[in-house]
C-alpha cells in the first residue's frame, strides 16, 4: 500500500530537451502545472543560437492536411490567449509581445476565405475594392489584428519564468534519448530538426527560411502575400522581410541573390522600403514535417524499463504560432505518463 503517494510526484523527474520556443514553452507549463516534478530543460543551444530567435514571430497558421481542424484550432486558440494576456499586461516590454495589424493578400482568392482561425484574432474582415487597388496583381485580401512575438525578447522572458518555476537547466549536446532513459521518469522530446537523429524520425527536414533586417520605423502594418511567399513584419526594433521556405536546403549562411529577390518583392508590396537602411541578414532552418508530432509514446517493446517519451515537435514555421497550445497538450501527456508510473499518485 502506497501510505505516501504524493512523495512519488514530488520525485518524478521530466526531462525537456530543446531549447527554442516550443521547449521553453513546455518546461514552463509543465513546472506550473505540475508542481511536484523535478523539470529540467537540456539543450546544446539556448537563445540567441536557436531557430526561434531569427523567426519573424507573427501568428498567422496554416492548416496541416492531417489533423483535425478542431485539434489545430485549440493549439492557436490556446497559443494566441495566452500571448494576448502578456501583450495586454504590463510584462509586454520585457517580453517582446505585441499586439499587430495588416493585411494577407492573394493573387488568387483561397479555397477558404475564412482560416479556420478568423474568429480567434482580433476584427477579421474582408479588403473592400478601394484598399486592394494599393497592391496591383492581388484580387483578394483580408485584414485582422494578430500578435507578434519577438523571441529574442520572448525566449530569455520563459527562460526566467521557469527557473522561477523551480526549473533546471543544463547546457547538454545529446545523440540520442535513450542518454536520459535512466535518469528521467519522463522525456518530453521538443528538439525540432534534431529529432532526425535524437528520435530517429525520417519524416522531419529543414527548410531554409532566409529574412531581411530594415530599418523602417515609418511601417506600422505587416502584409502577407500569397501565404507567406513573401511578407513585411514591422516590430519593435526593425522591419522582417521575407522569405525563402527551401526544402531540404541546410546552407545557413545568407544567399546574397535570396537577399535581392526579398528585398525587390517586398518593396513591390511596400514602395517605402526602398529609403529602409539594411541592418542584416538572417538564415534559420525550419523543422518541418507533414504533421506536427504530439504523442506519448509506449512503454519500450523490449521490457526494458526506462523514461516514457512525449513528443512535440515539427512545427514547422509555425512554432511561435503553435507552441503555447502544443504545450498545453503535452502537459496532459506528461500527467497521462505519471498517472501510468503512479497511479495512486495526487497530481
Amino acid at each position: 500500500m502506497d501510505v505516501n503517494p504524493g512523495k512519488k510526484m514530488r520525485e518524478a523527474k521530466v526531462a525537456v530537451v530543446g531549447a527554442g520556443v516550443v521547449g521553453f514553452s513546455t518546461a514552463v507549463r509543465i513546472a506550473e502545472m505540475l508542481p511536484r516534478c523535478s523539470i529540467t530543460l537540456l539543450a546544446d543551444k539556448f537563445s540567441p543560437d536557436t531557430t526561434s530567435d531569427g523567426a519573424a514571430g507573427i501568428l498567422i497558421v496554416e492548416p496541416f492536411p492531417d489533423i483535425p481542424l478542431e485539434r489545430q484550432r485549440c493549439w492557436f486558440r490556446d497559443s494566441f490567449e495566452h500571448l494576448l494576456d502578456i501583450a495586454l499586461s504590463q510584462d509586454a516590454a520585457d517580453a517582446g509581445v505585441l499586439l499587430s495589424s495588416g493585411y494577407t493578400i492573394f493573387t488568387e482568392p483561397p479555397v477558404d476565405k475564412r482560416p479556420y482561425w478568423w474568429d480567434i484574432v482580433l476584427g477579421f474582415r474582408y479588403l473592400s475594392d478601394r484598399e486592394l487597388r494599393r497592391f496591383p496583381g492581388y484580387t483578394f485580401g483580408q485584414a485582422f489584428t494578430t500578435i507578434k512575438c519577438e523571441c529574442a525578447s520572448y525566449l530569455p522572458w520563459l527562460h526566467k519564468r521557469f527557473t522561477q518555476a523551480g526549473g533546471k537547466v543544463e547546457q547538454k549536446k545529446l545523440s540520442s534519448l535513450d542518454e536520459l532513459r535512466t535518469d528521467y521518469d519522463v522525456i518530453v522530446n521538443c528538439s525540432g530538426l534534431g529529432s532526425e537523429d535524437l528520435a530517429g524520425d525520417a519524416d522531419v527536414y529543414p527548410v531554409r527560411g532566409q529574412v531581411v533586417k530594415v530599418d523602417a520605423p515609418w511601417l506600422q502594418h505587416f502584409i502577407r502575400a500569397d501565404a507567406g511567399e513573401w511578407y513585411v513584419y514591422p516590430g519593435s526594433r526593425y522591419v522582417t522581410l521575407g522569405g525563402t521556405k527551401q526544402a531540404r536546403d541546410r546552407r545557413l549562411d545568407s544567399d546574397p541573390g535570396d537577399a535581392e529577390a526579398i528585398l525587390e518583392h517586398c518593396a513591390r508590396l511596400e514602395p517605402s522600403l526602398r529609403q529602409g537602411k539594411v541592418l542584416g541578414h538572417w538564415v534559420g532552418l525550419r523543422p518541418y514535417r507533414r504533421n506536427p508530432r504530439v504523442e506519448k509514446m509506449p512503454p519500450l517493446a523490449d521490457g526494458r524499463h526506462g523514461a516514457l517519451v512525449v513528443h512535440n515537435y515539427g512545427h514547422g514555421s509555425y512554432g511561435i504560432s503553435l507552441a503555447w497550445g502544443t504545450a498545453v497538450e503535452a502537459v496532459e501527456l506528461v500527467r497521462c505518463c505519471l498517472e501510468e508510473m503512479h497511479p495512486t499518485a495526487k497530481l
